[in-house]
């Protein structure tokens, strides 16, 4: 199970709820550079669709909600790399017990060098 920990910062301007607070993300544990900006995105739309209410709670909840929509993608990738790793393993398993097939005439050259093995053991 994957942990995702990140230290929300919100700061009240003046004229709260009216003015957007200021709001900072500073990410803790597991959280990978590439998912800030899109968290950062989803905290600014929620700004502007909650101006004129009381919305800390609110820009909680959608990160709370951002960042478990990020662990089930993480657990969903490593879940399939498990997948591939163990099918990876299932194919070389099977190339070890696949030889080569006989046909006709390399059974008549294995037969002709095991019978010449013999000949030299007599």
């Amino acid at each position: 199970m994957v942990k995702l920990e990140a230290t929300l910062k919100f700061t009240y301007a003046e004229k709260y709820p009216d003015e957007a607070p200021l709001c900072q993300l500073f990410p803790q544990e597991n959280l990978e550079d590439n998912d800030i900006p899109d968290i950062q995105k989803l905290l600014q739309e929620q700004v502007e669709e909650n101006l004129g209410m009381i919305m800390i709670f609110t820009l909680v909840l959608a990160i709370q909600d951002k960042l478990n929509e990020i662990v089930d993608q993480i657990n969903t990738r490593r879940e399939e790399e498990k997948k591939q790793k163990e099918k990876e393993a299932e194919e070389a398993e099977k190339q070890c017990f696949h030889g080569t097939p006989v046909t006709i005439e390399n059974f008549l050259n294995w037969k002709a060098k095991f019978d010449a093995e013999l000949l030299e053991i007599k």
